[in-house]
């Protein structure tokens, strides 16, 4: 059984910035600053080249099996969707998405728009060569 995603009308929030700290938070809260900010890279390299994953923030963030926080049956959702502020990593990737969301955020990935941690190794990266390791995540440019 493939996981359900939450439907963005269930989601705490349509803001964009919101969205991105979440999905930042969800996907490398254990990863240094960099790691976090190449997850927002990688959001608004989508956001910028719109297509089957979506055209906006909120629909790059939360299309079905992209970002798998976003997942019902993961176990991170919950967390995901009650932290705030007072977490002082959730603080970061907020500063983060700001800088992602206003076009100020450097990329490090190479223009990546696909990653996965060095633990795992989809399908769709066969083949392919990543153009970036940044933490343990490994980011592809060349994904269509």
């Amino acid at each position: 059984m493939r996981p359900r995603l939450i439907p963005i009308r269930e989601q705490n929030t349509n803001d964009p910035v919101d969205l991105l700290a979440r999905t930042i938070w969800g996907e490398a809260r254990g990863e240094p600053v960099r790691g976090m900010e190449a997850v927002a890279a990688v959001v608004m390299n989508r956001v910028a080249r719109p297509g089957w994953w979506g055209r906006t923030v909120a629909s790059v963030c939360t299309k079905a099996y992209q970002f798998s926080c976003w997942n019902e049956d993961d176990p991170n959702r919950a967390k995901l969707l009650a932290v705030t502020d007072a977490d002082p990593i959730f603080a970061i990737a907020r500063r983060i998405a700001r800088r992602a969301v206003a076009g100020t955020l450097d990329d490090p990935t190479g223009g990546a728009t696909h990653y996965h941690s060095v633990d795992v190794h989809p399908r769709w990266a066969t083949g392919k060569t990543p153009h970036a390791r940044i933490g343990r995540h490994l980011f592809y440019a060349d994904i269509d």
